[in-house]
């Protein structure tokens, strides 16, 4: 299946970006860094969802989040090449542009998540317009995009914002997950749990989770958010690799685990999500 153009950037705040009015904040940037030319985007304030529809829409649909720590976003590999992926797979996809750097004295998902719970409210707004299911709103990210994620998923679904009626829907939490190479779910004072903001239960979505053996930082949050979803008794499907590092995005590197998206493609079809 081909991958349409993407429409327009559309901004997720129109009338001002909440909290944020008197803030002195440095214009937003895009640099190509590293031996792939990978496309970085800093100083976001004017955060935006890009809408890239399927060419055959099978109504399934992603908001698509960068890592980056929270301070930059990998905008590429990955962001706008999962896109073009989803779309191959008859998934339409958002491309969230959410805010970086973190916001002083603010939880470092903050912002970010008032972007994600926006996001999430314009697509499902847009459903019928978009040709996708309202009930099949996904999100995927990558390590701090993935955190971002995790954060959606187990939200106690109540908006941090005033909500305007015609951007915003009263379901915020994602129909699904896909967490890559997630960062910080380990709670830093207690390695044997998850971080104190992730709270996973009974009404924790369907999620797939896939990171590396190497990825020494990382790795042990993936399997912890596993552990949770099962003792919950939730849908969860990890792969941990022997290799692959951190920071591969969506095929950045020669490792086996650049064979993620054909098993997460497959994993969409099991849970009927994507057929």
């Amino acid at each position: 299946m081909a991958s349409a153009e993407p429409l327009e950037p559309i901004k997720l705040w129109p009338d001002g970006v909440p909290g944020e009015g008197d803030l002195k904040l440095s214009k937003e940037k895009v640099e190509l860094k590293g031996n792939f030319q990978i496309e970085i985007v800093s100083n976001v304030s004017e955060p935006t969802l890009t809408w890239y529809p399927a060419h055959a829409p099978n109504g399934a649909s992603v908001i698509v989040c960068p890592g980056g720590g929270y301070n930059i976003l990998a905008y590429s590999h990955e962001g706008k090449e999962v896109c073009k992926w989803l779309n191959s797979i008859g998934v339409s996809a958002g491309l969230l542009k959410y805010r970086v750097p973190r916001r002083d004295n603010l939880e470092k998902h903050h912002a970010p998540l008032q972007d994600v719970h926006r996001a999430i409210g314009i697509i499902r707004q847009n459903a019928e317009a978009w040709s996708i299911d309202a009930d099949k709103v996904g999100i995927l990210g990558f390590s701090a995009g993935g955190h971002l994620s995790s954060m959606a998923i187990t939200w106690d679904d109540k908006h941090t914002y005033t909500t305007d009626p015609e951007l915003d829907h009263e379901d915020i939490v994602p129909d699904f997950g896909v967490l890559v190479y997630p960062a910080y779910q380990i709670d830093e004072n207690n390695q044997d749990k998850l971080s104190p903001e992730i709270t996973v239960d009974e009404n924790t979505p369907p999620v797939f989770v896939v990171c590396a053996h190497g990825d020494k930082k990382w790795v042990e949050g993936s399997a912890r958010f596993y552990i949770e979803m099962r003792r919950n008794d939730r849908p969860c499907e990890l792969h941990i690799f022997a290799r692959g590092g951190h920071g591969f995005g969506y095929q950045n590197t020669l490792e086996e685990i650049r064979q993620w998206p054909n098993l997460v493609e497959k994993w969409l079809a099991s849970m009927e999500i994507s057929e």
